[in-house]
């Protein structure tokens, strides 16, 4: 099976030491990326660990398809104990620091310990340089990114970093990379920024040969190129109008489902705004947003359908230009979009100031910087709901995304079974429900009896996708003959493989607590909904409360100081 190549790069911050080990058993065994990132983890952060303590750990992984030119590759992952589900978690970004990760021949990097001081970690296939970096406290990305250019030469596709909110340990803080991409969901930034880490590069021309079928890659890479595809003028963004007039839109802090104002802020706002074409590395694809505003000279990268949600229906905003505002001071401060507009949102439902732009405006710097009510609304709603007397809308301490469940019932299915919570690119069940593909693979959105077989393929897929690192736009291009022409082994592997990641995932979340009971309940109704968990727990294998067996063992679940 073609996979990562390469050592793991431990970099401990506290003693400024690094050490190398040898795991080409995991690399073999895991693809890389979030395979190889969620093994590490699984097996190396204790399962009683702080999620902002010392112990935690973010793993950084590529995969093999990063030694390519091919389109959908501009990705890679980053896994570690979420401070804002308290579970395993992997995030997936694109941009392009992939390349110039692996060019470091690494095939894993971690960050462990903290250091007491604010470092940057300079990451090379020579080794890692620390650097005391106190005068970027508090920094933005852009200021970061100025600093590295100017004393270094390091341009901003060679970096990740942390914003304020990272450094303030907001349990939703990013890490950002290639200046407007995110890690975005789970938190990932604040365990960084509770290590002390500012920023990390990477540089090297040490990228290892994996065998890359470059004849597949090319006719994929064609194909990119080639597409019609509406993401292609609008990113995820086109899909806005049709999810409006389904009732899959998330409305005034989820009261709602749909929004009388979604053609001031959705796709055809952001073609408006689109002022040129924006890709990762090495995609002829081209899905990305970067939109300005000529009256006032703004300009951000989006907003995505997702942003465009939390920052706008859900908020009750209209004003496309307030939400491009909105987005930008997410990346410059380091906050997803996501978390960030749903925690917004519930408090101006609690204020009953839907629609105030500048209010919302001034809580992202807030949150960012832990001033005032932004102290609060950082902690995340599961924290903070019952405080502002709002409904809690997260699953597994995850704020909700779009494409409601309440109407896409099998979306809803997926949003339960999450081991990240409310995460819609877990499993993308609601493309096969609006749907976004081919007749002969949509499913009925009503109801989820018998969808559970489905889902678990979904999830399996996906996680080889995030090891590989596919993104996900490439799911047109994708066969299970090219799966495994691609990977050099067949279907069934892969589908393997995905398993055992979500195994592992279940595994590590079930000894910190994680059950059926609480964390796999929604916020509302589904008919049928615990006769098709129950399903879906035995067709994974679990017990009918939840629980996995060890993948390590195949025994039961072992215990928490293991």
């Amino acid at each position: 099976m073609i996979h990562a190549e390469g050592s793991l790069l431990s970099i401990d911050v506290t003693a400024q030491e690094t050490t190398e080990e040898d795991i080409d058993d995991v690399l073999e065994s895991f693809i890389g990326g979030r395979g190889v990132g969620t093994k590490l983890a699984h097996d190396r952060i204790p399962f009683d660990a702080d999620p902002l303590g010392i112990d935690n750990r973010v793993v950084f992984a590529a995969g093999p398809l990063q030694t390519s030119q091919m389109s959908y590759t501009g990705r890679m992952s980053a896994t570690g104990l979420s401070p804002l589900t308290n579970g395993l978690l992997s995030s997936n970004a694109g941009g392009f620091v992939s390349r110039p990760f692996v060019e470091t021949g690494y095939g894993a990097v971690e960050v462990t310990g903290a250091s007491d001081d604010l470092v940057g970690l300079h990451v090379t296939d020579e080794g890692v340089e620390f650097e005391a970096v106190p005068n970027l406290e508090g920094a933005i990305v852009d200021d970061v990114l100025d600093y590295l250019d100017d004393e270094h030469d390091i341009g901003a596709e060679h970096t990740m970093v942390m914003g304020p909110a990272g450094e303030n340990e907001v349990r939703y803080a990013c890490i950002m990379t290639s200046e407007s991409r995110a890690f975005g969901r789970g938190g990932l930034g604040a365990v960084l920024g509770s290590k002390g880490v500012k920023f990390l590069t990477f540089d090297g021309d040490s990228a290892p040969d994996v065998g890359l079928d470059e004849e597949l890659a090319s006719e994929i890479h064609q194909e990119a190129a080639t597409s019609g595809s509406p993401m292609k003028d609008a990113g995820t963004v086109s899909v806005s109008d049709y999810a409006n007039a389904v009732g899959a839109l998330p409305t005034r802090y989820f009261e709602e489902l749909q929004y009388d104002k979604v053609g001031d802020i959705g796709s055809s706002a952001v073609i408006e705004h689109k002022y040129k074409k924006g890709t990762c590395s090495s995609c002829a694809f081209a899905c990305k947003l970067p939109t300005r505003d000529e009256e006032s000279g703004l300009e951000t990268e989006g907003p995505e359908y997702e942003t465009m949600m939390a920052f706008g229906s859900n908020q009750l905003v209209d004003d496309f230009v307030a939400l491009m505002k909105s987005n930008e001071l997410c990346d410059q401060h380091g906050l997803d979009t996501i978390s960030c507009g749903d925690a917004i949102a519930a408090y101006l439902k609690a204020e009953d100031e839907f629609g105030n732009t500048e209010l919302v405006h001034d809580l992202i710097e807030q949150i960012s910087r832990r001033e005032g009510v932004g102290d609060l609304l950082a902690e995340g709603i599961d924290r903070f709901h019952e405080e502002l007397g709002v409904e809690n809308w997260t699953m597994k301490g995850m704020e909700f995304a779009a494409h409601d469940g309440r109407t896409l019932n099998g979306q809803g299915l997926s949003f339960a079974t999450s081991n990240r919570g409310a995460d819609h690119m877990y499993a993308e069940m609601y493309q096969l429900e609006y749907p976004l593909v081919a007749p002969e693979k949509a499913i009925d959105s009503d109801g989820v009896e018998g969808k559970s077989e489905r889902l678990i393929e979904q999830e399996n897929k996906n996680a080889v996708h995030d090891s590989g690192v596919l993104c996900k736009f490439s799911y047109s291009n994708m066969t299970p003959e090219r799966y495994a022409r691609l990977f050099d082994t067949d279907w069934e592997t892969i589908m393997d493989v995905g398993s055992t990641i979500v195994d592992l995932e279940r595994h590590f979340n079930n000894q910190r607590g994680f059950d059926r009971s609480d964390d796999d309940a929604l916020p509302y109704d589904i008919d049928g909904l615990s006769e098709e968990l129950s399903n879906y727990y035995d067709l994974r294998g679990w017990s009918d409360d939840g629980v996995a067996p060890d993948p390590r063992s195949g025994g039961s679940p072992a215990p928490a100081d293991d």
